[in-house]
């Protein structure tokens, strides 16, 4: 305890000033796009290559029992972005807004981009990227956002972000070659011809030759140009002190990735089925091959950005947090199976993306910070993204005692000392039938299918039983009583009724 006392005072000495002189850490946040815990080598995977991040995690924390904050995209990166769980969280599922009109339509969209996005947060949302720049440090982010349409009062740069370079909305991202991304609130357009995502292949196509496949693969790679731009504007303000955000679309399907890492994998793998576009998206010739490519390229660029920072003398004092937005997916010819993306937990269908089953929710979390935390640590800490909210202001010595947040600092927990633990962590979904779940210590509350009428919570020993098969609440009325509690006490009812619980919120 003394040693935790006097590390929390050299942090708050040390790194609470604005001035450059002050060695207050650079930030990087990196959240792939439906990356499963067992995706990554560190965290089991056989098939798929990820040394860059394998060696960033051997350089600094690995966090065995880290939770995204909700199973899906967008209240996945509401949450992280505002600290609060997704039973407080504004945005709590994907609503696209359809009373605007045709929003599905890709080429209605690329005409009018007031069809494009999601449900946006209030304009008095304070984020992360707000506190950050406040306080003086360059922000930026790149990749995906989803958190409100163009021109609404929540695009990056009126959430707090000075620079952002990506997708505003999660349905134009269904292609990886998109007709245009967004430079702040300025259209890019690229070298892609129109090509709306579930296009299949004609009818007298070869399914089994890869030149029926070329329209799929265009000029203008999307995280390409979102990565070279970080890259670039990374070099605009490395005298600064900087947060930088990268939520890259990869590996979300579409089945897309470099050729030379497609060829790389097909020759590992060898021939393998070709996927028709039967569950969404693109088809693909190689649909395992590509996948695993779309993970290599990511985990390359990685190395890339790595190695920027070490050779601008950087890397030392950049705090860098590596997770996911949720669990691997089922749709688009992805066979997390054949991978075995969940790690440990279950994947398929009802058990990963989508759902608030371990293989939906718990992700990676990796971070280096090589001036502040040991290397070649795990940590067994429970927490989840609503803590890297807290986290990040307290590595920046930012205050943030006025603020009800939902998460807990980890900092703790990085410098090796004792960490305040969770005392449960409280997830809601109104999506796929409506759910709910709480983790307390090794017990999982989960309750299903809310909208069909189930009442019905039941317990699983994560301890004993991490696939939650067998369901011990018969056994232990101690515990449901007070898990009934603890979701009536952390469900506020949502003010879109999208995402409300019928008789949990007093509706019919």
């Amino acid at each position: 305890m003394y040693r935790s006392i006097l590390l929390g005072l050299w942090i708050v000495l040390n790194l609470s000033c604005s001035n450059k002189e002050s060695k207050r850490p650079n930030i990087i946040v990196i959240m792939a796009d439906d990356l499963g815990y067992g995706d990554i080598g560190i965290y089991g995977q056989q098939l798929i290559e990820t040394p860059h991040i394998d060696s960033l995690a051997s350089a600094g924390v690995k966090f065995n029992q880290f939770y995204s904050g909700a199973p899906v995209c967008a209240p996945a990166r509401c949450i992280l972005l505002t600290g609060l769980h997704s039973g407080h969280a504004q945005i709590r599922g994907n609503d696209e807004y359809k009373d605007r009109g045709d929003v599905w339509n890709y080429i209605a969209m690329a005409k009018d981009s007031s069809l494009e996005g999601q449900a946006p947060m209030d304009s008095a949302t304070v984020t992360i990227a707000h506190l950050l720049q406040k306080e003086g440090y360059a922000t930026s982010l790149f990749g995906k956002w989803g958190l409100g349409y163009p021109g609404s009062v929540s695009t990056p740069n009126k959430m707090g972000f000075d620079q952002f370079v990506g997708y505003n909305c999660q349905r134009q991202a269904h292609t990886l070659t998109p007709l245009h991304l967004w430079h702040n609130n300025q259209k890019i357009h690229l070298n892609n011809d129109t090509l709306a995502p579930r296009t299949k292949l004609p009818i007298e196509a070869d399914p089994y030759d890869m030149d029926s496949y070329t329209m799929y693969n265009q000029q203008d790679y999307a995280p390409t140009i979102i990565f070279d731009s970080l890259l670039s504007h990374l070099y605009q303000i490395k005298d600064k002190d900087f947060a930088l955000f990268w939520e890259t679309p990869i590996p979300h399907v579409p089945l897309q990735a470099p050729k030379k890492w497609i060829d790389y994998y097909v020759e590992k793998f060898g021939d393998e089925e070709p996927y028709l576009g039967n569950k969404g998206y693109f088809p693909c010739r190689y649909p395992n091959a590509t996948y695993a490519a779309m993970i290599s390229y990511f985990d390359q660029n990685v190395g890339r950005l790595v190695d920027y920072l070490k050779d601008h003398d950087l890397f030392d004092n950049t705090l860098i947090l590596i997770t996911s937005d949720n669990g691997p997916t089922h749709a688009g010819g992805v066979d997390p199976t054949y991978f075995n993306s969940g790690g440990p937990f279950l994947q398929e269908y009802g058990w990963g993306k989508g759902f608030l089953q371990e293989g939906g929710i718990r992700v990676p979390l990796i971070a280096s910070w090589p001036k502040m935390i040991n290397s070649n640590r795990e940590s067994e800490h429970i927490s989840s993204s609503q803590d890297i909210y807290p986290t990040i202001a307290q590595a920046a010595g930012i205050d943030i005692t006025s603020l009800n947040l939902d998460g807990i600092s980890f900092i703790n927990t990085l410098l090796g000392v004792e960490q305040e633990p969770h005392q449960y962590i409280y997830w809601e979904y109104p999506e796929y039938g409506g759910q709910r779940a709480v983790r307390y210590d090794e017990y999982k509350f989960l309750q299903k299918d809310i909208h069909e009428g189930n009442q019905k919570i039941s317990l699983y020993n994560l301890k004993i039983d991490i696939t939650e098969k067998n369901d011990i609440s018969n056994q232990n009325p101690k515990l449901m009583m007070w898990a009934d509690s603890i979701f009536a006490i952390e469900h506020k009812m949502s003010n879109n009724t999208r995402w409300q619980y019928g008789i949990i919120d007093g509706a019919e």
